[in-house]
């Protein structure tokens, strides 16, 4: 399905933005002060940007998403879904188009994720179609962004793998498809449905 998706800082105008669209918001932990390129994600379906505006001072992207694994207990509108989520945006590999890259992403990668990453419990790829704006000159061009959801942040920080060797059957497949070097830092989140 085809959405807006929007970056920015401004966590209040993120909650306040996705509440009037009927949006998903992922928020950063307030008292997180890592330096990342954006704090929050604002998602929705909506024909009218200037809606989600003063949630993107970072960046406004088309995206398609792909769920390929969902978590199995709903969201409660208006609350904190259950579990955290940690939010990779991605930069393609430079030897790849943006095509190439994200196909790689969909049929190899999220394959292996499903994996590797026994404990995730929900996994969207929002594979970028369009930029509209990049207000932030510090964010690379993206081609996409995984949300890699875990029940519990115990299970995010110390069973995002399985195993050693699933730590390294994943960083090998990224490292075919996507620049680490030049793909932000990830961000730890809370989910937010409205």
């Amino acid at each position: 399905m085809l959405e807006i998706v929007v970056l920015g800082n401004d966590i209040d105008a993120a909650l306040r933005v996705a509440e009037a669209v009927g949006g998903v918001a992922l928020v950063a932990d307030r008292n997180d002060q890592r330096d990342v390129e954006f704090r929050t994600i604002v998602r929705a379906s909506v024909d009218d940007l200037g809606l989600l505006e003063s949630a993107a001072d970072v960046a406004s992207y088309v995206c398609f998403g792909r769920i390929i694994c969902q978590r199995d207990r709903p969201a409660t509108r208006g609350q904190a879904s259950p579990g955290f989520t940690a939010a990779f945006g991605l930069v393609r590999h430079p030897d790849l188009t943006h095509a190439q890259a994200d196909a790689h992403w969909r049929d190899v990668h999220a394959p292996l994720a499903l994996t590797h990453h026994a404990a995730m419990w929900d996994y969207t790829q929002l594979s970028i179609v369009d930029t509209i704006e990049v207000k932030s000159p510090s964010l690379p061009p993206l081609d996409g962004i995984a949300l890699c959801a875990f029940r519990t942040m115990d299970d995010l920080k110390t069973k995002f793998f399985n195993n050693d060797e699933s730590r390294q059957a994943i960083i090998s497949d990224v490292s075919s498809f996507a620049d680490g070097r030049r793909s932000p830092q990830r961000l730890v989140a809370t989910e937010f449905t409205f």
